[in-house]
């Protein structure tokens, strides 16, 4: 398996510190929010990473991560030409890269902590198929993807920011696919927002009753808002100095 990181967007919702920066380079406590994706990717077993972000920030990541030796890893690049295009479509970049092998995707502003090793042996073993990560949250606020799976794990159901949401089970930007991916991104029409939706991209996998989720401990949207990107200081701080992070 090989892991991709999508590290592009425009971050409009953190101006004015995005506005001479890529997101994923402001700082999460003591490191660089990238670096925790990074490390996410390398706990996991994973050794080839593909970092997506747009142009006019690839060289910052390339000064800052070089070919990713401090993190035992092999760090390639792409750029996102239209950064409005939308994640599937970011995903879709790493077609080549993935040189037809399962891929594990990562939101660059991603935090969180949960171990993803044995997701990834079981995912393997399976063989096809994808699996999303979901988090108990308080979905009522209509900021999150909601997820409704039953005991086995298996998804029934994927809702965008629901009204009235059928769990508690809020979506994280973490995600893993077979050697398929390419071919259903392909098929995917552009959403009302014109971009390419990853919500749409897991339904397909959800209609052939091939989508499961896993459930982590924590996690935060760091590049969500200013109050996310806080939280995300706060809960690593506070983690860091209890040393379990």
């Amino acid at each position: 398996m090989k892991g991709v990181i999508l590290a592009g967007g425009l971050a409009t919702r953190l101006r004015p510190l995005t506005l001479v920066t890529n997101k994923h380079l402001l700082p999460i406590y003591n490191k660089p929010m990238i670096y925790y994706p990074l490390e996410a990717m390398r706990k996991a077993g994973i050794k080839e990473v593909l970092l997506t972000t747009s142009g006019d920030h690839a060289g910052d990541f390339a000064t800052l991560l070089k070919g990713g030796e401090e993190f035992g890893l092999q760090i390639s690049y792409t750029i996102q030409q239209n950064a409005k295009g939308g994640i599937a479509d970011a995903i879709g970049l790493a077609e080549r890269f993935a040189s037809g092998e399962s891929i594990l995707v990562m939101l660059g502003d991603n935090i969180f902590n949960f171990d993803l090793g044995e997701s990834v042996r079981q995912f393997e073993s399976r063989g096809s198929g994808a699996m999303i990560f979901g988090v108990h949250k308080d979905t009522g606020s209509k900021q999150y993807g909601v997820i409704e799976i039953d005991s086995s794990g298996k998804v029934i159901s994927l809702e965008e920011k629901p009204e009235q949401p059928k769990s508690d089970i809020a979506q994280t930007g973490i995600y893993m696919y077979d050697t398929r991916v390419f071919e259903y991104i392909r098929k995917l029409m552009p959403s009302d927002r014109g971009e390419l939706e990853v919500t749409d991209l897991n339904a397909l996998y959800l209609k052939e009753g091939a989508l499961t989720c896993e459930i982590i401990d924590w996690w935060v949207d760091a590049g969500a808002s200013f109050d996310e990107l806080l939280a995300a200081n706060n809960r690593v701080a506070q983690m860091v100095k209890e040393g379990k992070l």
